[in-house]
Parts: C-alpha cells; structure tokens; sequence
C-alpha cells in the first residue's frame, strides 16, 4: 500500500496521485514554481539499416509480424473500447488485397460522448503538473526510440507504403523529435518570469493553463509523427483531445496511442476516434465546448471546417483556435549560375521519394534554356533508373500511392498532360492499380507556366518543369509567387551571390519553408520549424518554440505583499 500522509493512494486515480505529488512538493507556496530545467537537446538519430544490422533485423522481424495478421483496432474514449456496426479496413497500398487493420467510424452518438470525456477530463489533467505531464513525455520518447520503434516503422511501412529510410525518418526520428523537442520548448517558456519591481511589495508571475473544453486533432496519412503531433503536443499543454487519425495511417496512429498509454497519459485525455470526416467536423462544430482545431489535411476540408466554425461563432463558449497545414504547390528555381548534378539529385529526391505524397514534394520547376539539356539529361536518366515495388524490397526507392482516390487523381493530371499540346511527357507516365496503386515518377515540360499542372496540388509523383530564357529571369521569378493559392516551400540553386539575395526578397512570401542550394523537403523538428502561409496554412511551424503557445490560455498572477491602507493617492491630500 503506498500512502502521501494520511492518503491511501490506491484509491486514486492517476491525476490524483499525480497532483499530490506535486503538491507534497511545493506546500507553503501560494505560486509554486517549477523545477523545469531545459536541456540541450538533440535530434534522434537516424539509423542506417545496412545489411546485418541490429536494426534491420528486428525490423524485418516485425514486417514479418505486422503482416501475418488483420489487427482489430477498437475506439477508445475515456478508455473504455467501442464497436459500430461502420467496419472498415486498412490496405496496404503496394498490396491493396491484403487487409492490415479493421476499425470501426464512431458515430455521432460516440462523438458526442468523446466530446462529453474530454471536457471533463481536461480540467483535472490541467491540474496535473508540468513537470510529472514532462516526465510522462520523456518516458514515451524512450519507449519510441527504443522498445517500439521498429513497430512503428513496421505499421508505416505497411500500411503507408513507405520504404525503411522514408519510414525511419518519420515514425522513428520526427516523431520522437517532437515529443521530446516540444516538451523542452515548454521547459524554455517557463523560465519567462514577468517583470516584479520590487518582489518584496509585489510579486508577477505567468502560468500556462490548457484551453477549457476539447481539441479536436485530424491527422494525415503521410507522416505519422505528424499524427502523434497533433494529438499530444496540445495534451501536453494540458488540454484534452478527440483525435480522429486518417484511416490511411490507422494502425501507426493506434501504435503511438498505446505507447502514450505505456508511458503514463491518462485515459480521456486523448480519446481516439476514428469517424467518417463529415461526421466528424458536423458533430465537433455543433459542440459549444469546441476549443480548437488542429489539422493537416486539404484546403477543401479545412475550409469547410473553417466555415463550420464561423457560422457557429455565437454558440462557443471560447473563440475556437484553428491551426491548419494544408500543403503545396512547391518549387525549384534554377539559376544559370547552378551546380546541375546537385540541381537534378536534389529535385529527383524531393519530387519523387515517397512518391511526392509529402506536403514540400517539389512538384514544379523553373530551369533557365542554357541549363535544361545537361538537367533534363540527367533528370530522365535518374528516374528511370528509380525501382518501384514493395516497401519490404530493400532496393524499392518508392512504392504505391497511398488509395484508389489518390491513384484516380494523380493519373488523371498524367492523362491531361497526354492531351494537352503545350505539354509533354519527357519520363514516366506509365502506372497500374492492378496489385497496387502504383504509378511510375513522370516528368512534364511545359510550354505554359499557368497550366493547371503547374498550379494546382498533385501530390503524386508528377514533376512539372517550364524552361525560361534567361532574359525573361525577373518575370519569370514573379510566377513563381503569383501563379498558385501556395506558399509552403520552395528552393533556389545558384552560385551567383546577387540572385540568392535578389531570390530571398521576391521569394519572400512564396513558402514558409525557404531552402537555398538544397531541396525543398527535409524539414527536421527543431532545425527547421515547419509551416507556410497563403492557403498552405496558417504557419504555426510545428516543431519550433512558438507552436506550443498556441495550445495554451496563459495566466497573469499579481501578488501583492503590502495591504493597501488608503482610498485616496498623496497629491490629493496637498
């Protein structure tokens, strides 16, 4: 039997033995004051898997494990499991027979009820200090680097159809790379103290409270860790959250949410929900207890939700937050001052690894006449040479698209380009769906810089590039910005120290994400903060210092040690 003085601490729950913890800690205080000491913290590190390796074999054990069978994967609110009668099931991609996970879509019944447990959870979690929240945080990014990892890979891989690189990247490296870096953020922000002139009379101080009601977190397919983000990094900051992970990404979301539960998170806190989107987004904005909205998705959805939100304004007891990542429309320019072998292996990794399915795949390109044979050359020359299959093939570069939805959408920009007489394929165009979705990297040149292929969102492997005059350079930069809804990333290659500084001022507002002489993916958590603006989001740069504040509904304490004895002010009296 353990026991805190007098209480026996078998009978609580754990926000209680949580809290008087604490409490027994910090008694005397009327503000207590952390004991949080940031670290220097690095990014996870990303193993290798050559041949032999510790960590392929255990990998390959567990793809070995992950697909023997159809794992059920139940809802869970307040942990308690549930069951409709909505079944669906996730596929593998570069396998679509073959069934991973079977899920249920909780119906607006079982929303309401998630709605009802998060709103009474939050405030009890709220209570739950800092620094025991951060303990729990650190044991999770231990399970992940360590006893889980190559069940999260295996999860990804599988049923995300990610090859092991693009796999360890995510749901090994990012994914631990925000829950451990996030959790140091709010160790940074705590040390703020605010000004106290003289303590001794008056004493300021700012604590960090969660935001009263639920967060509603919808997640995408193509990075994990950003599931595990949306999810956690707002729990973190002491607010509970209905997450409806993408049905694509189902079993990797279901592999953190366990992993969160091994490492302590209380059960309500994160309530997993998957539901059918419109579903989701009517019952979530009908709800007067609506706080926030964190998503990454498309512009459509989360307009619609945007929209849900304004009509519903009146009926909210808080202003709700919305914070949104919604892709890109991203770009390589190309100088003629440009190294070209740089030029074409960058552009060849970020348009095409994970078969453009990440929100800064270079999805166009603009390369200068004198240039384009030596790029175009080497452009073609490298994809074809690019292997496409199974995930579970060391040798496969990339694999399927993530579904049919995405299979029909990505061709049907192929079969315009067919038709199309100011654009031509120079590589690819060839795919088939009929094991997986699978649709070979294509390259386009076009004759016209506003086609829709230029413009639009693909994300697939389709690269499009427009050849310009070097004569036509400042013109053809201001394209660049004005041709598209876009601005998440974007990357130059030059040598001639004038256009870089020249780039870094007209490009200014074309992306969020700025690469110079480096291609336009690869952000990491904490290197380099992630987000863009226009209709590429509201630019709240996940893993960055500042994300965490928008999760938090900070208080302003006064203390005042001297008892105010008189109405009036001195000059009244002379």
């Amino acid at each position: 039997m353990v026991k805190l003085g007098n209480v026996n601490l078998t009978s609580l729950n754990r926000f209680h033995i949580l809290a008087l913890f604490s409490c027994a800690r910090s008694l005397g205080s009327v503000v207590p004051k952390h004991n949080l000491k940031a670290e220097c913290v690095a990014n996870e590190p990303i193993l290798t898997y050559r041949k032999d390796s510790k960590e392929r074999k255990d990998l390959l054990q567990a793809l070995k494990t992950t697909a023997a069978k159809c794992e059920e994967v139940p809802i869970v609110i307040g942990g308690k499991e549930y069951k409709t009668d909505k079944v669906v099931h996730q596929v593998m991609p570069h396998d679509h027979q073959h069934k991973l996970a079977q899920f249920y879509y909780a119906d607006k019944k079982l929303l309401e009820l998630a709605i009802k447990t998060a709103v009474e959870t939050q405030p009890k979690w709220d209570r739950v200090p800092l620094e025991e929240r951060l303990k729990i945080w650190e044991r999770a990014a231990e399970l992940m680097a360590g006893k889980y990892r190559q069940e999260l890979n295996a999860a990804t891989m599988l049923g995300q159809a990610k090859t092991i690189i693009q796999a360890e990247i995510d749901s090994a490296a990012e994914l631990i790379d925000f829950i451990r870096m996030h959790a140091n953020f709010l160790k940074e922000c705590v040390k703020y103290e605010p000004i106290s002139e003289d303590p001794k009379v008056t004493k300021n101080s700012l604590r960090y409270r969660g935001i009263d009601g639920f967060i509603a977190a919808v997640s995408p397919f193509n990075f994990t860790a950003i599931g595990g983000n949306l999810a956690y990094t707002p729990a973190m900051m002491g607010n509970a959250v209905l997450w409806k992970p993408s049905d694509t990404a189902l079993l990797s979301n279901w592999r953190i949410f366990n992993i969160m539960r091994e490492a302590g998170v209380p059960d309500g806190v994160v309530n997993f929900v998957p539901a059918d989107g419109p579903v989701f987004g009517d019952t979530i904005t009908a709800s007067p207890h609506l706080a926030a909205i964190n998503f990454t998705g498309s512009v459509p959805t989360f307009s619609r939700l945007w929209k849900q939100v304004g009509n519903n304004i009146d009926k909210y007891n808080n202003f709700p937050r919305l914070i949104g990542e919604c892709g890109g429309k991203n770009y390589h320019f190309v100088h003629a001052s440009a190294d070209v072998q740089s030029v074409v292996t960058s552009t060849i990794r970020s348009a095409f690894e994970y078969s453009g399915q990440k929100c800064s795949a270079c999805s166009r390109m603009y390369v200068p006449e004198s240039l384009w044979p030596q790029i175009k050359s080497g452009l073609v020359e490298e994809a074809c040479k690019l292997k496409i299959g199974d995930v579970q093939d060391t040798c496969s570069f990339t694999s399927a698209v993530i579904d049919d939805k995405a299979f029909k959408r990505i061709t049907g920009y192929i079969e315009h380009a067919k038709k199309s007489s100011n654009l031509e394929i120079i590589a690819g165009g060839t795919y088939s769906d009929s094991k997986g979705y699978f649709i070979n990297p294509t390259i386009v040149e076009t004759k016209d810089p506003k086609d829709r292929i230029m413009t639009e969102e693909i994300f697939g492997p389709v690269l499009t590039v427009y050849v310009y005059k070097e004569k036509d350079l400042l013109e053809t930069m201001k394209l660049v910005h004005t041709s598209t809804q876009f601005a998440l990333t974007g990357a130059v290659f030059g040598k001639d120290e004038d256009f870089i500084k020249c780039a870094l001022e007209e490009f200014k507002t074309s992306a969020g994400n700025f690469y110079i002489n480096d291609k336009s993916t690869g952000s990491v958590v904490g290197q380099q903060p992630f987000g863009g603006g226009r209709k590429s989001g509201t630019n709240d740069k996940a893993g960055g210092p500042h994300y965490i504040l928008r999760w938090t509904s900070p208080q302003s304490i006064k203390e005042t040690f001297v008892p105010l004895r008189d109405i009036n002010y001195p000059y009244m009296a002379e």
